[in-house]
This record gives structure tokens, sequence and C-alpha cells, in this order.
């Protein structure tokens, strides 16, 4: 491996324990011990649930392959996940606020382990309803349990500024160390241990299943709202009026579609982003670097949360840096020459797309725990999950879109359309 990938590594490695042991006063909230036992209690399940999540990711698209599909149907089955995520995690939310958010984390760790044991089956079928199982797991993933964990803080008395240092926790944890010991993990069974591409599904079960059962044995119940008179219409009429009449609702829904469409959509286009000429890149430790580039966002917004700075101020500059980073790939094929040849190293225009790709991977870092304080602060309690996964609907059906249209359009325009 070139020695560049391990100086970007070493380099946001030491940035990264260095902002983690260096915090001031200024960096640090006061709490109660009564509190820290609820943030670690939420932190611990977020970041199993989260396992369960990533350690399937490095092996789903290879999985399929080894089944014998081609593109196409590989990429029918990912639309099948983020469609059924479309159409069924609004209803699914809105069952959450009325039925309970407790229950409906149970419904995401029982979903997605009814997804992982649909991997040991070569049938398409079987294949698809894993993937439709898949795509409600992750609406409930996405709105359940930040929904509970709201909920849970206001009923306790908790200072609301303190719900900031559970999401930056959280986020820190879960999707950026987590991550990176999820992707290592899933190699060791698959490849090392020869256990094959089902064996990191197989874990991920077990992850969630121990979560499951600390989230029965220690969660209490909240609701929304859990009264009788409103059936499932009438609950959707109560999110859709609380959008149309509160504008800054409207706007941080679009801004969460937007920002995470382009987030899923780099997801897709990285690699052939730095191997247009199929150089031979370490992807995973290119995905781990990334990671660690999303746990240096992090850190930094718990700083920022911690001064109380307005995060609806910096987040424009956030969105800014994001942009000009997605930018990159069309600039470095106009300005930067690219070699012909099939094969080699990563080329200078790959190593300056790296770096904007860290970049952005720690403006993701950001983002996640500020747009989750953003949503406790206008989101309204009785019907959070129902909006939070109206909030999905344009992300997933615009994900639907790129993935229809990827092999039709040139790398350069669909980063364009981010």
């Amino acid at each position: 491996m070139e020695v560049f990938y391990y100086v970007v590594f070493g380099a946001l490695a030491a940035v990264v324990a260095g902002l983690e042991l260096g915090k001031s006063g200024k960096d640090r909230v006061a709490t109660t011990s009564a509190f820290n036992s609820f943030k670690n209690n939420y932190v611990l399940v977020y970041s199993l649930m989260m396992s369960g999540d990533w350690l399937q990711g490095p092996y789903v698209y290879y999985l399929y392959s080894q089944y014998g599909f081609d593109k196409g149907d590989i990429g029918r089955l990912f639309i099948a996940g983020f469609g059924s995520s479309m159409l069924f995690g609004t209803i699914v939310g809105s069952l959450a606020d009325k039925q309970g958010r407790k229950r409906a984390c149970v419904t995401y760790c029982i979903s997605y382990i009814l997804s992982c044991i649909t991997k040991h089956s070569p049938e398409y079928r079987v294949l698809m309803i894993g993937r439709i199982l898949g795509g409600i797991a992750t609406s409930l993933l996405f709105s359940a349990f930040e929904s509970w964990l709201v909920a849970e803080h206001n009923k306790r008395g908790f200072d609301p500024q303190w719900l900031s240092i559970t999401f930056s926790k959280a986020i820190f944890l879960g999707n950026g160390l987590i991550a990176i010991v999820s992707g290592l993990f899933a190699n060791l069974l698959a490849e090392n241990l020869g256990f094959g591409p089902v064996a990191p599904f197989d874990a991920a079960a077990c992850f969630l299943a121990i979560g499951m059962a600390i989230i029965m044995s220690s969660w209490s119940e909240n609701y929304g709202d859990p009264s009788e008179s409103k059936d499932l219409m009438a609950q959707f009429k109560v999110a859709a009026k609380a959008i149309a009449s509160d504008e800054k609702i409207a706007l941080l829904g679009a801004i969460q579609s937007l920002f995470e469409g382009s987030m899923y959509t780099f997801v897709f286009l990285w690699t052939p982003a730095l191997s247009p000429n199929e150089e031979d890149i370490p992807h995973g430790f290119i995905f781990a670097t990334f990671m660690l580039s999303s746990m240096l966002g992090s850190s930094i917004a718990s700083r920022l949360l911690a001064r109380k700075l307005k995060v609806e101020g910096y987040m424009q500059i956030v969105f800014s840096i994001s942009a000009v980073t997605l930018v990159l790939p069309v600039a470095t094929n106009i300005l930067v020459p690219t070699s012909s040849v099939k094969g080699g190293s990563v080329s200078i225009g790959g190593s300056l797309q790296l770096l904007g790709f860290c970049t952005f991977e720690a403006c993701v870092g950001i983002f996640w725990p500020s747009i989750m304080k953003m949503r406790s602060q206008y989101i309204p309690e009785e019907a959070r999950s129902t909006i939070m996964n109206f909030f999905r609907i344009p992300l997933n059906l615009f994900v639907c879109v790129v993935l229809y249209n990827a092999r039709s359009h040139s790398l350069s325009q669909l980063l364009c359309s981010l």
C-alpha cells in the first residue's frame, strides 16, 4: 500500500486524538450521574444497532455477486431496499409514535435479524424480501431511536442542552469507531477465518439480538400521541399539518433530504471517482479513513455544541465546504491530466480527491449531531417519528433515481447533480 494512505490516516488519527484529549473546560458540560448512566445506556444500544448495520455493508454487493447475480439484478435489490424505506417507512414511523418508540426499536432489531437470515438463501425472491425488511429497518433506525431518546430525556427532566452530548457521543462511536471496527471484524470473519461472505450478516444478527435484549430489559416505553381516537391517517394529517404550518420544519426536512441524498450518492460513487482507470486502491483502508474523518467531524461538533454556538449559523459553512469537496472530481477531471493506462497506483487527481472526500466525511460527522439537535428543537413530540420519516421520502426517491440512472450517466454528470 502506498505511503500516501498511511500519512492521511495517521494525520487524521493524530488530530482526532488531540481534539479528544485536549478538551478544555469550555468544551465540557457539567452533568449528573443519573444523566451519565442514561447516556451510556443509550450510546451502548446505539453502538450495537450501528454495528449490526455496519457489519453488513462491506459484503452486501459481494454476496449478491457470489450468488451469480449481475449488476442489473443487484441494482434492483438495492432499489427495493430504498423503495421499501420510502413506501413503508412513514407507516412504521407513525406506528412508532402511536404504539410506542421502544416497540419500534425492538421491531427494528427483529426486522434486521430476519433480513440477515435471508442472506443464507441464493434465491432472488428471498433476497428481495430481505432487502424490503432491511429498508423498513433502516427507517426505524433513523427515527425511532432518536425519538425515544428525545422523549425519554425530556421525561426524566434532564437539561435540554445535554441532548447534544448524547448525540455527539453516539455519532462519534456509532458512526465512527464502530464503523471502523465492524469493517475490520467483517473482513476477519469472511476472509481471514474463511467463514465466507455470509458470516458478517450472522455476526450482525448476534449484535442486534444483544441490543434488543438490553432495550427490552432497561428501556421504558414512551409515545408521541397514543390517543385511541387517532388512526394512521389522522397521524399523517397531524404530521403534514405541522410541516405545512411551520416553515422551519419544512426547511429542516429539505436540508436533511438534500444533504443525505448527496451523502448516499457519494457512497455509491467514491470508488469510481478514485479509480477511473481501475487503479489499485485499498478500499477497506480508504473506508476506514473516511470513518476516521467522520469521527473528526463529530469531535468538532461536540465542541461547537458544548460552547452553545448557533447550529443554524455554523452549518451554513459546513454545507458550503461540502459542496466544494463534491465538485473536486469534476474539477480534477478537467484540470489534472489523467492516464489512459489501466491499473497502476492512485493518480495525482485521485490523491487530491481523497483529501477532498475526507473533508466531506468530516462535514458528515458535524452534520449528524447538529441535525439531531435541530430536530429536537423544531419537530413536535406528538408526531416526531412520523415527521422524521416524511423527511426520508424525497431522500429515498432521489437515491432510487440515482441508482436507476447510474449505468446511463457519466460520473461527472452524477457528481454535478449532487
